[in-house]
């Protein structure tokens, strides 16, 4: 193990790891939320109340949203259970991705192309939700949610590009 900048390449190593980990769980749970749709309302029920307003503490916008979602849901699952399948290939999407990290894991220098990669798809969300929220009637501050997760997203992509580099510069392999 060579030293450079004070820092073993273990270490170093290891910081990306744990990182990388980090994108790739994230991945696979925002993956699996998306295919259980029906049974998380029913939670959504449960913990909100049948009125979705958790006894009030929301404020009417987000209620009205919520009610929105309840209803077109419940729609769905009587009427055409068979759109759900779109987003079973979104949460497959997800794992993809996810998986794809995988590489990254095994020899980050070798495939730091892929911490661009993700960080460029990270930052193409917010003008994913904004654009496409807006044309499907999405409020706005649902599109800010969504649009988080590629700003979190883009965080450990960056630090783990910046770190491939450092480790590639310092001749690490």
């Amino acid at each position: 193990m060579t030293v450079a900048d004070g820092e073993p390449f273990g270490k170093q190593r290891r910081r990306i790891k744990r990182w990388t980990i980090f994108l790739i769980v994230g991945l696979f749970l925002s993956g699996l939320t998306a295919v259980p749709i029906p049974t998380e309302l029913n939670v959504a029920l449960q913990v909100l109340g049948p009125g979705l307003d958790m006894g009030g503490l929301f404020p009417a916008a987000a209620v009205q949203w919520f009610q929105q979602l309840r209803d077109g849901i419940t729609a769905t699952t009587r009427v055409a259970p068979f759109m759900f399948y779109g987003t079973d290939w979104l949460a497959f999407g997800h794992f993809v991705i996810g998986a794809a990290f995988f590489g990254a894991l095994r020899d980050p220098v070798r495939n730091r192309w892929l911490y661009a990669w993700g960080a460029a798809a990270c930052l193409l969300v917010p003008a994913w939700a904004a654009v496409f929220g807006q044309v499907r009637g999405i409020p706005w501050w649902w599109r800010v949610i969504d649009a988080s997760f590629g700003l979190i997203g883009v965080v450990p992509c960056w630090l783990c590009w910046k770190w491939t580099g450092e480790l590639e510069r310092r001749g690490a392999r």
